[in-house]
């Protein structure tokens, strides 16, 4: 029998999902592995989608979605975002992981690089390889906030470079990138002639600071938005999200839906309408929910002596887990087998990521506080059996990185 293709075998798997399938065979595991809020999808949208489905709305769509829901999100992209489109500039998608796919389809072709956030969200590194394009990861300085190191991004273009991707508020570091961070990121893109894709799925989570969008800032045509549903609004199940991109574009992204998704799902898209034009009191309380989760895993880590940072959006963290001995993968494992809590380990965001862990405070705070505990006794334990903790552990600054693990 011919083998399966290369691309797909050869394509490492999200060491998040890897840890997800192993948690779910142990009882009683606390989950801080996966960024999926632990809260229903609000009423008004629940009722929004069925009723769509009662009236027969269960068919086809436009491939880019239907005109009211376009129609609502240029509402919402003016009124919040300070980005003013028509709706023929919007696609919707099926999830915001959608909108990022089929606009790397539409921008670059086999062997083109894609510049992607070391530490990243290991999706943007999936897709790039799954069209044949070469992802470059460029760094988060965790001294700086992790926000971009432009000179080391500088060091990284060259001639078969196209996009630049970006994400504010950041999954895994929890950073908010500042306007003038992220109208550099514009800048340096127009410099270089790349294209630019912001990924701003967490955009209502900001703790401290405020979510910038970087379109307003384009003035040529090259920033693709990528929005969603789930994060603001407990949709993950539901499978929405948009992409907004010059008309050129849009229109490539649009027709790209066809032979891999045709188009939204017809209910979902009802839903997201009743998101957007409805009450906002629900969005506005998981935020301050994860922000007291947010305290509350800092004060846990400032009370075992392993505070490095606080996370200003979004709702994960990165725990240093380098004076450990450990890489990140077989930590994540070990952790799991021993103390029950499963976690995301750190190399599956890049190499700079390879010395933390991620946690997701996307649950009950009981369990943030009670997993978050175990893993800080988890730490302090393994790094009693070392003679000391490494120098770059003790520094704060990051080490020589080291290469990710793989899947098995």
């Amino acid at each position: 029998m011919k083998p399966l293709a290369t691309t797909p075998r050869q394509m490492r798997r999200s060491g998040i999902r890897m840890i997800m399938d192993l948690a779910w065979q142990v009882p009683d595991a606390i989950h801080l592995e996966v960024g999926q809020p632990d809260f229903d999808t609000p009423e008004h949208i629940i009722e929004a989608g069925c009723r769509a489905a009662r009236s027969g709305f269960t068919k086809y769509t436009p491939n880019a979605g239907i005109p009211s829901l376009r129609e609502a999100i240029v509402r919402k992209l003016k009124r919040r975002n300070g980005i003013e489109v028509t709706p023929d500039h919007v696609v919707a998608t099926p999830g915001a992981v959608t909108a990022m796919a089929t606009s790397l389809l539409t921008l670059t072709e086999a062997g083109e690089e894609v510049l992607i956030p070391d530490p990243g969200w290991p999706n943007y590194e999936m897709a790039a390889r799954a069209i044949g394009a070469v992802p470059v990861r460029y760094p988060l300085d965790p001294n700086a906030d992790f926000l971009p190191d432009f000179a080391a991004l500088e060091g990284l273009v060259t001639e078969r470079t196209k996009v630049l991707m970006t994400n504010t508020p950041s999954n895994p570091t929890g950073a908010v990138f500042p306007e003038a961070v992220v109208r550099r990121l514009v800048e340096f893109a127009g410099e270089y002639d790349l294209y630019l894709i912001s990924d701003e799925v967490y955009e209502d989570i900001v703790f401290e600071g405020k979510h910038v969008s970087a379109a307003p800032f384009d003035r040529d045509g090259r920033v693709i938005s990528v929005f969603g549903f789930s994060k603001s609004y407990a949709m993950t199940g539901w499978r929405l999200g948009y992409a907004v991109a010059p008309l050129p574009i849009a229109e490539v992204i649009t027709k790209m839906q066809e032979p891999f998704v045709s188009c939204p799902v017809a209910i979902s898209q009802k839903a997201a309408e009743a998101a957007l034009e409805g009450p906002q009191d629900a969005v506005r309380e998981m935020c301050a929910a994860y922000r007291r989760r947010r305290d509350a895993a800092v004060r846990i880590l400032k009370e075992h002596d392993l505070f490095t940072y606080s996370p200003r959006g979004a709702f994960y963290l990165l725990m240093d887990i380098s004076g450990c001995g450990k890489d990140s993968y077989t930590f994540a494992k070990d952790l799991l087998r021993e103390k029950k809590v499963a976690v995301a380990p750190g190399g599956t965001f890049g190499e700079i990521g390879e010395r933390y862990i991620r946690i997701s405070l996307a649950t009950a705070e009981e369990h943030v506080v009670e997993g978050l505990t175990r893993v800080c006794t988890y730490i302090k334990a393994s790094e009693k059996h070392l003679p000391q903790r490494t120098q770059s552990a003790q520094s704060g600054k990051t080490p020589e990185v080291r290469s990710q693990k793989p899947d098995n």
